[in-house]
């Protein structure tokens, strides 16, 4: 089986993670690793790992449209925009790491098999990767919820300056997210910068407001997801509950990185790199039955 050839637009730090995991896939192949500056540390990791870099930003495949078949966009929401303008124009699929909301939302563990009929799929943001699963079981267990509140706590070390620059969309797109696959009436989003030194690792807690709550149910069902996320981000594990206490049910989670190109705290990074490998690799096992009619375009 031939590997899917992948580019990546935006040579930060989740552009060269994702660089690192690619090299170890047996569906995907780096063909082209893409920034604004030669001498950036994303730039000197690619070349040293042999991949071919280009410092011409989105140009360097409107000069060489034929150089690959997906793109993940590592930059920022605002230049998404721009950009999805462009590749859906060149008929490439885009697996958007940034919350910029322009294709259909994917929780790999979720809805993978959804996903995989859009041109252009939306990684959502970390805390969503990290609640969502969690959140959909609420949905799934319970016939009214109300509200949904997901709390994020970070190392400020792993929020870089496009998450940084992103946090409105990151609340923005996490509230939808949560709210379409959970079904709850309304959401919350907060995500807290932690300075603390050592650096924590990323935890999140979910909170939801429900009536009759079944927290049996909800339990075997999200010990079962765990596992399931697992298949493709190791460090995910549950720290606390399903618990009911003050008239809601509470869940906390912790995502903790594999320590490819980023320290292993920086779990908030990891969780969604490794979601969206995933989408791709199912690009690429599914690339043979997926037609230019498939494709949500």
């Amino acid at each position: 089986m031939s590997k899917l050839r992948v580019a990546i637009l935006g040579s930060g730090n989740i552009g060269t993670d994702l660089l690192i995991k690619i090299q170890r896939s047996s569906y995907l192949e780096c063909v082209l690793f893409i920034g604004r500056n030669l001498s950036s540390p994303g730039m000197a990791k690619a070349i040293s790992l042999g991949v071919k870099v280009s410092d011409q930003s989105i140009n360097a495949i409107v000069k060489d449209p034929d150089c690959c078949d997906l793109v993940f966009d590592a930059t920022s929401a605002k230049d998404a925009f721009h950009h999805w303008a462009i590749l859906k124009e060149l008929g490439k699929i885009v697996v958007d790491m940034t919350p910029a909301k322009l294709g259909g939302l994917s929780i790999p563990a979720v809805n993978l098999e959804d996903s995989i009929t859009n041109q252009n799929v939306n990684m959502v943001t970390c805390g969503g990767q990290a609640s969502i699963p969690i959140a959909y079981l609420i949905g799934q267990t319970h016939t009214d919820v109300e509200y949904i509140e997901v709390v994020s706590s970070i190392s400020s070390r792993s929020a870089g300056p496009a998450t940084r620059l992103n946090l409105d969309e990151y609340i923005d797109t996490t509230e939808e997210g949560v709210r379409q696959f959970s079904g709850a009436k309304r959401t919350k989003a907060i995500l807290n910068l932690n300075p603390a030194d050592p650096c924590i690792d990323m935890q999140t807690t979910i909170f939801a407001k429900v009536k009759n709550p079944d927290i049996e149910g909800l339990t075997k069902a999200v010990k079962a997801m765990v596992k399931k996320i697992n298949t493709y981000v190791p460090g995910y594990q549950l720290l606390v509950g399903p618990i009911y206490e003050n008239n809601r049910i509470v869940v906390m989670v912790k995502a903790q990185g594999l320590g490819d190109y980023l320290p292993k705290y920086a779990g908030n990074l990891d969780i969604i790199n490794c979601a969206a490998i995933a989408v791709a690799e199912e690009y690429a096992k599914k690339k043979d039955t997926i037609s230019d009619q498939t494709l949500n375009k």
